[in-house]
Parts: C-alpha cells; sequence; structure tokens
C-alpha cells in the first residue's frame, strides 16, 4: 500500500510539472466540458434563448456580442457550466442571452505589499519584517473555477509564508541572505498557488525593523568593536614605530658622524620654519669644564 501511494504521489508530482504552469490539463479539461452535463432542459433552454435572439434581431445583437481587452480574457458559464473552449479572447466573442454569463479576468501582472509582519526568529528576537510579491494570472479557468477570490488568497497565503519561512532563521541570516529567503518564498508560493491557475513570479523583501533596545545594542556592540580594532592598529603601529627608532638608533651609534648629520638636519628642519628661537644642545662635558674652572 505504501508503494502504491508512493507511485500516486509521485505520478500526480510529474502531472504538475509536465506542461506550462505545471496544472493539470486533465483538471482543465474537465472543467471546460460542460455540453456532457447540461441535459435534455438546458438544451431546451439554449434553444429558446437562441430563438428569442433571432426574433429580437437587430437589437439582440448588441447584447450577444462582447468585447475583451488585449491583456483580459473572459470565462463563458452557460447554465452555470463552463463553456468548452476554455477562455476567450482578446477581442469580440459571442452568447447568449438569458442562458450565458461571463467574467473577465485580469491577465497582466499584479503587485502588492505584504504588511509588516511581527516575526519571532530562531534564535528568539522579534522582528517586523514586510515585503513585495509580483504574481499573474496564467490560467484564467483555474483562476476563477478552483478559488473564490484568488487575489485575496495569495495576500494572505503571502503572509503566513513570511511568517513562516522567517520563523526557521536567525536574526543574522534574516539580514544577510535575503535573496535566499525570497527565492525560498517564491517556490513556496509558486507551488501552493498552482491549482489556482496564479504564478508568483517575484518576491522581494522589502524591509526588516528591529526593536529600539536591540539596535541600540547592536550599535554599541559595533562601536566598541570598533573602538577595540583601532587600539590594536595603534599599538601594532607604536610597536613598528620603536622597532624601526631601535634600528636607527644601532645605526648611529656604529658612526659619531652620522649623529652629526642628523643634529645638522634636525636645525635645518627648525630653521625652515621660521621660527625666531633656535636651541643648541651642549654636552654636558663642556659645561663640566667650564663649572671646574
Amino acid at each position: 500500500m505504501d508503494s502504491e501511494g508512493a507511485s500516486m504521489t509521485e505520478s500526480k508530482r510529474r502531472e504538475r510539472q509536465s506542461g506550462p504552469g505545471r496544472y493539470n490539463s486533465h483538471d482543465v479539461e474537465a472543467l471546460e466540458d460542460s455540453d456532457s452535463g447540461i441535459g435534455l432542459c438546458g438544451w431546451l433552454l439554449v434553444g429558446f434563448s437562441l430563438l428569442l435572439m433571432l426574433v429580437t434581431l437587430p437589437i439582440s445583437i448588441w447584447m450577444c456580442i462582447k468585447i475583451v481587452k488585449e491583456y483580459e480574457r473572459a470565462i463563458i458559464f452557460r447554465l452555470g457550466r463552463i463553456l468548452k473552449g476554455g477562455a476567450k479572447g482578446p477581442g469580440l466573442f459571442f452568447i447568449l442571452p438569458c442562458t450565458d454569463n461571463f467574467i473577465n479576468v485580469d491577465m497582466r501582472t499584479i503587485t502588492f505589499d505584504i504588511p509588516p509582519q511581527e516575526v519571532l526568529t530562531k534564535d528568539s528576537v522579534t522582528v517586523s519584517v514586510d515585503g513585495v510579491v509580483y504574481y499573474r494570472v496564467q490560467n484564467a479557468t483555474l483562476a476563477v473555477a478552483n478559488i473564490t477570490n484568488a487575489d485575496s488568497a495569495t495576500r494572505l497565503l503571502a503572509q503566513t509564508t513570511l511568517r513562516n519561512v522567517l520563523g526557521t532563521k536567525n536574526l543574522a541570516e534574516i539580514l544577510s541572505d535575503r535573496e535566499e529567503i525570497a527565492h525560498n518564498m517564491q517556490s513556496t508560493l509558486d507551488d501552493a498557488t498552482d491549482d489556482w491557475g496564479i504564478k508568483v513570479e517575484r518576491v522581494e523583501i522589502k524591509d526588516v525593523k528591529l526593536p529600539l533596545q536591540l539596535q541600540r545594542a547592536m550599535a554599541a556592540e559595533a562601536e566598541a568593536s570598533r573602538e577595540a580594532r583601532a587600539k590594536v592598529i595603534a599599538a601594532e603601529g607604536e610597536m613598528n614605530a620603536s622597532r624601526a627608532l631601535k634600528e636607527a638608533s644601532l645605526v648611529i651609534s656604529e658612526s659619531p658622524s652620522a649623529l652629526q648629520l642628523r643634529y645638522l638636519q634636525t636645525l635645518n628642519t627648525i630653521a625652515a620654519e621660521k621660527n625666531s628661537t633656535i636651541i643648541f644642545p651642549l654636552p654636558l662635558e663642556m659645561m663640566q669644564s667650564l663649572m671646574n674652572r
């Protein structure tokens, strides 16, 4: 029994993945096949409607001819059943009075904002996240026959999916892996809305709002980290400078004339700055000899 159930599940999955939009073509054909179910009474009503249209010509022609725009499709219901042939349009199409009615479906891409959702992350941090979803109706027949309001259902499903996906992520993953989260949401929404004839084209995470206390804590942590790095860099600079001074002192100690040249260079630097006072250092031995005299 388990193997049979697994094989049936696999066959259904293959049927959903085959063809454009991945919806089951047999279900669409069953929805569109209405001629075999209206019965004798239904055919009598259709004939009466056709006769009424012929009697009231040419006035009735304006009630029977309808127009749909390039971006719309019309689903025609005859005695409550979807007319064979599927969605009509764009352009002109013909309906019978009294027995036929139709619903226009917009096939353009629709955009809506996901309201900010309060989400508890995997590491127990409460964040407010919002986003935007782009979708379009790929099969007008399924969008009308399988769900009451496809737009409202997609909006509610997007909110739930956002909370479910972010609930499995840490705060660091939410802040750094937005593209991966958006891709996971798109895949989940696309699979869930496939039976409704809807194709989710794109999902984007707009903003992640953190609590004010958490923002202050993260700012203090970042500032402390920057100060620590600055102190380490300053200490490394002092260490390198001391090593350079040590090497310079060793070179000067090997040649007394080098100390005299360094002294003259220092005097030249002081004189270039236009100072009024120049200090000449004298050796202590010379001062002691003068004091002894």
